[in-house]
């Protein structure tokens, strides 16, 4: 186990999240000066030494009208690299929403991988190790860095959400809205099989592509008679999961919920899901819902805190312990 001093930061708005996190591991946020200045530039200061810890920066990097995701990227990386020059031992950046992980290969010539790119900016300030929470491509993400990348899965989280709000006892179906979130819906349905006393079934939605667009096709599986649990990583404008949530209920389902870590709620998402087949709609605090309107929010969503598992991964990685017994399912 180390003996380094932990040290814990969360600026701008990410603090929220930050001292639950800190909270749920019995220790105080890190102080912080940040200052905005008049030209569009800014600086952010640590304000007591850290010479010797072990640091983590928590900073969830989506946009939202008082900064951008670039802009909080920037952040990031002045605080990361202050950090390191007045001499922290460790720093791991701690992004619960990783900005540009959806843009990892190559779909049309000459076309960035910018997830790339986004891990050698972290990697040249000095970050030691980063951390994010159910990126799109999980392979992709390891593969970006050079340095140590850990993922944490929302398995668990949404299912004993989940098995709380239902019962042991409900008939469920998780769902897949399309072919390449398969392997995170299956890891829920992994997830809620330890919590629920009936077999758990799994469905998938095919996409089809017509004219050069992806569209979704027919739903495999069993949802016939159950609650049907749609995992996604993204809601962006909700499409997807409005048009996987219409098929469950032709398909017989007796209610529609959807389990989606980052509930980014671009326009028109909120008249989307209004009008669509989901009852409820589950997000974690990876990112606040502020582009809902107050009456979206309580009418057809809950939030689930993130920060226990990031805080119990902040502790274990701090003991210098392995993360494989708290995300493994079993």
């Amino acid at each position: 186990m180390t003996t380094r001093p932990l040290s814990i930061f969360a600026p701008g708005s990410t603090r929220e999240l930050g001292a639950r996190v800190a909270q749920h591991i019995g220790v105080a946020l890190a102080p912080l000066e940040e200052r905005d200045f008049e030209d569009g530039e800014h600086k952010v200061r640590p304000l007591a030494s850290v010479r010797d810890h072990d640091a983590y920066v928590i900073q969830s990097l989506y946009g939202e009208p008082a900064a951008s995701a670039n802009d909080k990227l920037v952040r990031l990386l002045f605080l990361i690299g202050a950090l390191r020059d007045t001499g922290a031992e460790r720093v791991t950046a701690v992004a619960p929403y990783l900005c540009y992980a959806r843009k990892d290969a190559r779909t049309q010539p000459r076309d960035p991988i910018s997830s790339r790119y986004v891990a050698q900016l972290i990697e040249a300030v000095g970050a030691n190790r980063v951390m994010a929470l159910e990126v799109h491509n999980p392979a992709a993400y390891a593969n970006a860095f050079r340095i140590q990348a850990e993922h944490l899965s929302t398995a668990t989280v949404f299912a004993q959400a989940l098995s709380a709000r239902l019962g042991r006892d409900a008939p469920v179906a998780v769902v897949s809205p399309d072919p390449g979130g398969f392997k995170r819906a299956e890891r829920l349905r992994a997830a809620l099989s330890l919590q629920m006393s009936g077999e758990v079934s799994f469905a998938l939605v095919e996409k089809r592509r017509a004219h050069g667009r992806m569209t979704p096709g027919e739903l495999v599986g069993d949802v016939a008679g159950r609650t049907a649990l749609i995992v996604d990583d993204i809601i962006a404008s909700g499409g997807t999961l409005a048009a996987a949530a219409q098929q469950c209920r032709v398909h017989g389902s007796s209610q529609v919920i959807a389990l989606v870590t980052h509930g980014l709620f671009m326009p028109p998402a909120e008249t989307i899901l209004t009008d669509s087949a989901i009852d409820r709609i589950v997000v974690t605090d990876s990112v606040p819902p502020f582009r809902l309107s107050p009456q979206m929010v309580r009418a057809r969503l809950d939030v689930v805190s993130i920060a226990p598992l990031l805080g119990d991964a902040i502790r274990r990685l701090h003991a210098g312990q392995s993360l494989s017994d708290l995300l493994e399912i079993r």
